[in-house]
């Protein structure tokens, strides 16, 4: 059982560098005044003149009405976003007015940069923005939020040298009657040589194939082991050259007792042994003792890591929706990344996972697998007959 990590200077130095948000002075710029070469690096970058075009896309009323909108109608797909490059998305927020409840999981949002036929994010909207079981909270965290009422927000930067187009598409059975959409980015005179791309994969294991139907005790170490995690639940598989920046994962118990206490596993350019194991969910998610457990749960939501959504803990039909951002130390891979999670000790659960994850990587990407259809993609609770027996 590890306890969150305490922050570290690279961890403001890396987000200061993303965010082009320079603040405390650094040893290079003490040294500089000493030198008397001047005090201008103890500035913010934001006092400092900039070589960028600041510019948004929205669904403003061309009319010049206050019909700020995109309709979608069934089986529609529009374009949100559309711009030449170099260029960087810098902010995404959406909110959604939509006949279908389910319309967090129903609408696919995709990304394309610099014209590649296959889209480099591909997830439901609600995923993609940390709302896992397509229920609405409020949250904040470094990147992603939900704000007063239902306003989805995004801060993660999407660098583009050529091109860039977002899309939404509506799978669900019922008209979106309001898409509202404020994107904004910049125009750059030229990106570095080294930048790399957002890509954000969707997954879900609706159950997870348990490997006992021993749930209580979290199964029992001397019988039940798990060195490879061949059976893990799998984030995203990539190949290229990039970094891990995190994950959205929401949970729905199919069963009694704590959903948790699975390790996670990171396999860094070697598909066969993991790099980095971990020694529980909670842990990975920098909390600890199952959140406070079945009558103590308390929800949380911070920079990096939170819980912020928590409904009858350990219970048949918990829900969890949870975040993890590794902006503090992302995870580099020069080949090859595949991130997974135990379901429960050594797999031992069968628990409904929804997940999105979120890496930067050189193009181009590999396949994602194809998203399943949408009923599938609605959270509903399985009734776990056995040991990887299941009946919906």
């Amino acid at each position: 059982m590890s306890s969150p990590r305490k922050p570290e200077k690279g961890r403001r130095n890396f987000l200061r560098g993303l965010a082009a948000m320079g603040g405390a002075a650094t040893v290079g710029s003490a040294a500089a005044q000493q030198n008397g070469s001047g005090s201008a690096s103890m500035l913010p970058n934001y006092t400092r003149a900039q070589s960028y075009r600041s510019l948004k896309q929205s669904s403003y009323d061309r009319t010049g009405g206050n019909a700020d909108h995109f309709r979608i109608a069934p089986g529609e797909s529009i374009e949100v976003f559309n711009s030449q490059g170099p260029g960087v998305i810098t902010h995404i927020w959406f909110t959604i007015a939509a006949q279908g409840m389910n319309h967090l999981k129903e609408i696919v949002l995709r990304a394309y940069w610099d014209g590649e036929s296959s889209p480099s994010i591909e997830t439901p909207v609600g995923d993609f923005f940390g709302l896992n079981l397509g229920q609405y909270f409020i949250y904040q965290s470094a990147f992603l939020n939900c704000s007063s009422i239902k306003a989805l927000n995004c801060y993660l930067r999407m660098p583009f040298r050529r091109s860039a187009k977002l899309t939404a598409t509506n799978e669900g059975k019922q008209p979106v009657g309001a898409f509202y959409s404020n994107i904004d980015y910049q125009i750059v005179p030229s990106l570095p040589d080294d930048v790399l791309y957002l890509h954000a994969q969707y997954r879900q294991a609706e159950p997870n194939i348990a490997t006992t139907n021993e749930w209580q005790t979290n199964g029992d170490a001397d019988k039940l082991l798990n060195p490879d995690g061949k059976r893990n639940y799998v984030f995203c598989e990539a190949r290229g050259r990039g970094h891990l920046m995190g994950i959205t994962l929401g949970i729905l118990q199919n069963q009694e007792y704590w959903a948790g206490e699975g390790d996670d596993f990171i396999f860094v350019d070697d598909e066969n042994t993991p790099v980095i194991i971990g020694t529980g969910s909670e842990d990975y998610i920098c909390g600890a003792w199952d959140f406070g457990g079945r009558d103590s749960a308390i929800p949380f939501a911070h920079l990096y890591n939170g819980a912020p959504f928590i409904t009858s803990a350990e219970r048949t039909g918990g829900r969890y929706c949870l975040y993890r951002w590794h902006a503090d130390n992302p995870v580099t891979f020069t080949r090859y990344l595949r991130h997974t999670i135990e379901h429960g000790h050594a797999n031992h659960r069968a628990d409904n996972f929804y997940s999105c994850c979120y890496w930067y990587q050189t193009e181009p990407h590999m396949a994602f697998p194809a998203l399943p259809p949408v009923e599938k993609r609605i959270p509903v609770m399985q009734k776990v007959a056995g040991p990887g027996a299941v009946q919906g």
